[in-house]
């Protein structure tokens, strides 16, 4: 039996990370891969696509209803998509109140305790946005997940966030053995955006998996609560699913240990690519009447 491999997808709020990964997933399922999603995002929408659904019951509500986590069941938080994919959300607390991060600590503890990944070959994690919570690090630190793939693009905030999640990854590296598998660049047609892409994977020590390409198919897909997988199956951007899939399924093994980079370094590598001007440190913190008398004065 194939030892169960444990990864995670994190990134950037809003940069694709849950369509792509559920889009990766249904297409590793094709594989004859079980699989099951554990959503870590108090928003509920890391299963959408594979159960068809608006929004998942979350284990965090189903708890406060029936008075605690111990009074649920596993079939009453666990829901069965495309494909056979078992998918659960943790969910989160009423914004403002609380921390989201609990709802990814009970449902780990939960799903284990129940058994929910005997007979499984991947449990992926599907994380919110930066690590900057202990509770959202939960998979990283208590070595749940061995293999993180980072979803970036060409844009500085989403780089930022990857050298972040980077960082992460390296507190625990040696304590856990949790290892970078690598950045997936979730196409937004920003200038150079392979080249940044591939330059800052270098820099980080690991690899691009691969570059997703923009498709519109996508959003068609997704107005209708669907994988592209299962939606346009023979379709352009499918094969691409399809490939980023595949390398992750050999990826087994091959991840690293993170090295990541200064901000003045990422500005460095924005620059050199011609996408940042480059910053005259004598102008800086001068109003705009100095300037202009130092002009006047030359």
């Amino acid at each position: 039996m194939a030892a169960l491999r444990q990864i995670a997808f994190y990134g950037k709020g809003g940069i694709g990370k849950s369509t792509t990964s559920q889009n990766t997933l249904a297409a590793l399922s094709d594989l004859g891969q079980k699989i099951l999603i554990v959503g870590c995002d108090p928003k509920a929408d890391s299963t959408r696509l594979i159960l068809h659904a608006k929004c998942q019951d979350t284990i965090l509500s189903l708890a406060a209803e029936a008075g605690s986590v111990e009074d649920l069941e596993l079939e009453d938080v666990m829901k069965v998509g495309f494909k056979d994919i078992r998918c659960v959300e943790s969910g989160g607390p009423e914004p403002g109140v609380g921390c989201a991060g609990r709802g990814v600590i009970t449902s780990i503890n939960f799903l284990e305790e129940e058994g929910a990944y005997d007979g499984i070959d991947y449990v992926s994690y599907d994380v919110l946005g930066d690590v900057v919570c202990g509770g959202f690090a939960m998979p990283i630190r208590e070595n749940k997940a061995q293999e993180i793939y980072i979803v970036m693009s060409g844009e500085m905030m989403a780089m930022y966030a990857a050298n972040n999640i980077s960082k992460g990854i390296l507190k625990y590296a040696n304590s856990g053995g949790v290892r970078l598998g690598g950045l997936v660049c979730n196409e937004r047609q920003t200038d150079k955006e392979l080249e940044l892409a591939q330059a800052l994977a270098g820099m980080l020590g690991t690899k691009l998996i691969h570059f997703v390409p923009r498709d519109n198919i996508v959003q068609h897909a997704e107005l209708r609560r669907m994988t592209v997988i299962e939606y346009a199956p023979d379709s352009k951007q499918a094969g691409e699913y399809r490939q980023l899939a595949d390398k992750i399924h050999a990826n087994a093994g091959n991840g690293t240990i993170p090295t990541p980079i200064t901000m003045d370094q990422l500005e460095d590598l924005l620059m050199e690519h011609g996408l940042m001007p480059t910053i005259d440190e004598s102008l800086v913190g001068k109003s705009a009447e100095e300037l202009a008398a130092e002009a006047a004065a030359a």
